[in-house]
């Protein structure tokens, strides 16, 4: 097997995403999860752009054991410094430099010739082999430089003492032939290329990141790099979901690479960046959308039932999601509840079990069965967080329409003390946000409001994602229920405890859109 490496840079380029930002708790969820996927190498984020940043990316450096903790850089040396506070607590750590090549970004964002670019990527290489034993270079823009200048580019990156170079498709322009040429060239003419590890970034602007990414490693290179779900700047990078299962299914076209990636875990890595990042995986992606295993059409049907190689060239446990359906209802007990986790692949202490049962016992009292989605959405909802700074307690609407809908809430505090408010609003959410905002004393503007069923059925459990704006300051926030009032106001709500927690810290994030 020709082994593929991964550095997945959701934390990073994904949370570039518009709308998107992660608190460092939220970072270090996602950075577990991604090493129990099996990712070799994972982008925490790019410390340089605030004090937040640097925080966050400390954190998962200190709890990641079995992968490299990259941090993400420009090349400057404060830029370097940055990122060597950020990985002080890394068992791995790596340094992600880049500098634009292409003819277009030297001209009018550099204002570099070839040779000052030269300069200042050997210059930046050998001040972070200093302090890192471990170097990428990125050189941005890779797919629209002059192939002779791409390979100056290399011989020069690797002379300066770097690792790992990564030619990167960073606006999605490339085709996949082209792409595959390029990596094919850049291996018979650079002096030294054995020595390090080549690596290719591709962007989704023209729908061929998967496409290139696969080109890439036809051509050659040892490395892919890309985010879950495909999120990232603009339409997204390549999903690393789709290459794996790429590999694992047609590994034939690809002399045998694969990725050493743990397949079973990728169901439930989509899901937690889904709801941590607040964007919905549409049902017809690849591999992780809701209908990437569903069948409707009678023909499709009988195959299946006869078969289930003739419309399913992927088994749906190859991810992580079981094709049995185990029904749970009102008159289950705590023991067939904990089992059905355990074959979801959750462990739990009994603290956050008996958390958990007893949301499940709610939400059994409102539906005629409880299906695994249901019981995924539950575990996502609240079993994990902390305290927070506000809670609702109580929720009261009424609605006609020949009245003015109206709304009343019971709020409680962090230090446990309540507070009820009421309001009408042009509408029954809108007046539920009005009366949170009168209990907090918070006032935001409502970026997004989006709805979407978690489940099938009239009982089915909502699920509403939310984007808040205050001042300079926007946050995302999740609420689910089988009434969607109640889902709305807990999706209001968690994005203003996220606001709330933000206000209070002197030192707010900033965000400076840089990409490789």
């Amino acid at each position: 097997m020709r082994k593929i490496y991964v550095l997945d840079t959701t934390l990073r380029d994904g949370e570039q995403s518009p709308g998107v930002s992660l608190t460092s708790q939220e970072k270090v969820e996602i950075a577990l999860q991604l090493q129990r996927l099996g990712i070799d190498r994972i982008e925490a984020g790019f410390p340089i752009t605030s004090r937040g940043e640097v925080a966050s990316v400390q954190e998962v450096a200190k709890v990641i054991t079995n992968a490299t903790v990259v941090a993400f850089s420009r090349s400057r040396e404060q830029d370097i410094d940055a990122a060597r506070e950020a990985l002080r607590d890394a068992v791995d750590p790596c340094l992600h430099l880049f500098l634009a090549t292409s003819p277009i970004h030297r001209e009018y964002k550099l204002r570099m010739d070839k040779s000052k670019v030269l300069d200042t990527l050997e210059a930046a290489i050998r001040y972070g082999r200093k302090y890192f034993d471990k170097v990428e270079f990125s050189a941005e823009d890779a797919s629209r430089t002059e192939i002779e200048f791409l390979c100056e580019v290399t011989d020069r990156a690797i002379k300066a003492g770097a690792t790992v170079v990564n030619l990167p498709d960073t606006v999605g322009f490339a085709t996949p032939v082209q792409f595959g040429r390029i990596f094919k060239t850049v291996k018979e003419r650079v002096m030294g290329i054995e020595r390090i590890q080549l690596s290719t970034h591709c962007h989704d602007d023209l729908g061929m990141a998967t496409a290139n990414t696969l080109a890439a490693i036809e051509g050659g290179v040892d490395q892919i790099e890309g985010t879950i779900n495909g999120i990232g700047e603009r339409a997204g990078n390549t999903a690393i979901e789709e290459v794996a299962l790429a590999l694992e299914t047609r590994g034939d076209s690809y002399g045998g690479a694969k990725t050493s990636l743990v397949l079973s875990e990728i169901y439930r890595t989509s899901r937690l960046v889904s709801k941590l990042t607040g964007m919905t995986v549409p049902g017809n992606k690849a591999i992780v959308g809701a209908n990437a295993f569903a069948h409707e059409s009678g023909i499709h049907q009988d195959g299946m039932l006869k078969n289930r190689a003739t419309y399913e060239i992927i088994s749906p446990e190859t991810i992580g999601i079981s094709a049995s359906k185990l029904v749970l209802g009102k008159h289950s007990g705590r023991h067939a509840f904990k089992e059905r986790l355990i074959d979801l692949g959750y462990s739990l202490d009994e603290e956050r079990l008996n958390m958990a049962f007893a949301k499940f016992k709610d939400l059994a009292d409102r539906k005629k069965e409880v299906l695994t989605e249901d019981i995924r959405a539950i575990m996502d909802e609240n079993v994990t967080e902390g305290p927070v700074p506000y809670k609702l307690d109580n929720i009261q609407v009424s609605y006609g329409n020949h009245s003015l809908p109206t709304a009343a809430v019971r709020i409680v505090r962090e230090d446990g003390s309540s507070v009820e408010e009421a309001a009408i609003g042009n509408g029954s959410v809108d007046a539920v946000y009005r009366a949170i905002d009168k209990a907090t004393g918070l006032s935001s503007q409502l970026e997004d409001y989006k709805i979407h069923s978690v489940t099938q059925g009239t009982d089915a459990l909502g699920e509403v994602h939310v984007v808040l704006q205050m001042e300079d300051m926007s946050a995302t926030g999740r609420g689910v229920s089988t009434d969607i009032i109640e889902a709305s106001a807990k999706a209001y709500l968690d994005a203003l405890n996220r606001l709330a927690a933000r206000q209070s810290d002197p030192e707010r994030e900033g965000n400076i859109s840089i990409q490789s």
